[in-house]
């Protein structure tokens, strides 16, 4: 089964996007991996989650030491030691560096066989192009006037990523690939 991974806000859940695409996943082959934690990670997990008769598991990568994860609806927790603040050099930094060798982004990002953002700050963005630097398909569902790490709609297609403004049209396009 192919992996999809989910990415997006930590507090907001978004849920007028994340609850129909958890349950849309759901009914395919797929298995459901998120970071673990709050917002849209956790709302799409619980439809997902919820769906009757799905096949595939919610799995979470979580980072080290941080309260709150994973949510209820992981089903297989992959606990790391990553926390993301550790340079390239292996001294501790100060700041989350979400591009950083020592994120788990990273194991996010190379993971999944698709990987698809909803909006959220830096580090969904940083997912989003780990992802596509990998190779990975990579799509985006924004909402008018929502953002990925500070980026628009218009900014992210400029960027080539495949942007979508409705859950229909997101269907549409992951359809081709799963």
């Amino acid at each position: 089964m192919k992996i999809v991974v989910v990415v997006g806000d930590h507090a907001d859940p978004h849920a007028a996007l994340a609850v129909p695409l958890g349950q849309w996943l759901a009914a395919r082959d797929v298995h459901l991996l998120t970071g673990g934690g709050g917002g849209v990670m956790e709302a799409v997990s619980r439809a997902f989650v919820e769906t009757p008769r799905r096949r595939g598991m919610a799995i979470g990568v979580l980072p080290a030491g941080k309260p709150g994860y994973p949510n209820r609806w992981v089903e297989i927790a992959i606990r790391t030691h990553l926390h993301g603040k550790e340079t390239a050099e292996g001294k501790q930094g100060e700041k989350d560096d979400p591009l950083g060798f020592y994120s788990r982004n990273r194991i996010n990002a190379l993971t999944g066989d698709l990987l698809i953002a909803l909006p959220g700050g830096g580090g969904t963005y940083a997912e989003l192009r780990l992802a596509r630097e990998a190779g990975k398909l990579t799509f985006v569902l924004l909402a008018d006037g929502q953002t990925v790490g500070g980026r628009n709609a218009a900014q992210l297609a400029q960027e080539r990523f495949t942007v979508v403004n409705s859950f229909a049209s997101l269907q549409a396009e992951i359809s081709k690939h799963l």
